[in-house]
């Protein structure tokens, strides 16, 4: 039985991975965009038609519920900025990271960007786990790309879980 740091951490992906796809298989396109609270956070089309997110530099007072279609984009930028910092990439602003739209769409691009972990994961062995990066911690010295990976797991685990719920509330309210 291999138990090396590596192999762990790609079975913790792939274990969330599975959780997530639960979800993602059932979404409708309407699940989107459904906006749960008065107070929401979502995607609007600008004037180019291109989806941007709701967005303020500091985290507003309360924090407002996001939408999964929000959720759908936060999860394409973090991942996409993890990805180029592990490849030794210049990492993607987050104006640069942009949403497909709501469905299918959606699904395929965040399928995707698990095809493109995947390839990293592939490729870094237990020796690099060990290696040091700065993100998401800007200014820690101490953080090794196990970390950052580690991070991916529980940062998806968490927002899989948000997109999760949003679906199954929106579900019920449907059925009332």
């Amino acid at each position: 039985m291999d138990t090396s740091p590596s192999t762990l951490l790609r079975w913790q992906f792939d274990l969330i991975w599975s959780l997530f796809e639960y979800h993602l298989e059932q979404l409708e396109t309407d699940d989107f965009l459904w906006e749960p609270a008065d107070l929401c956070w979502t995607l609007r089309r600008d004037e180019r038609g291109i989806w941007v997110p709701d967005w303020a530099e500091s985290e507003p007072e309360p924090i407002p519920v996001p939408t999964i279609g929000w959720i759908s984009w936060h999860i394409g930028w973090w991942w996409t900025v993890a990805i180029d910092h592990l490849r030794q990439s210049l990492p993607h602003d987050r104006s640069q990271i942009v949403w497909p739209g709501p469905g299918s769409t959606s699904v395929d691009w965040l399928r995707g960007l698990r095809t493109r972990w995947l390839r990293v994961l592939d490729q870094i062995t237990d020796t690099d786990l060990d290696a040091p990066t700065r993100f998401p911690w800007q200014d820690d010295p101490t953080k090794s790309v196990a970390h950052t990976i580690a991070w991916v797991n529980a940062e998806l685990m968490k927002n899989a879980a948000e997109i999760g719920q949003l679906r199954l509330l929106r579900a019920a309210r449907n059925d009332e």
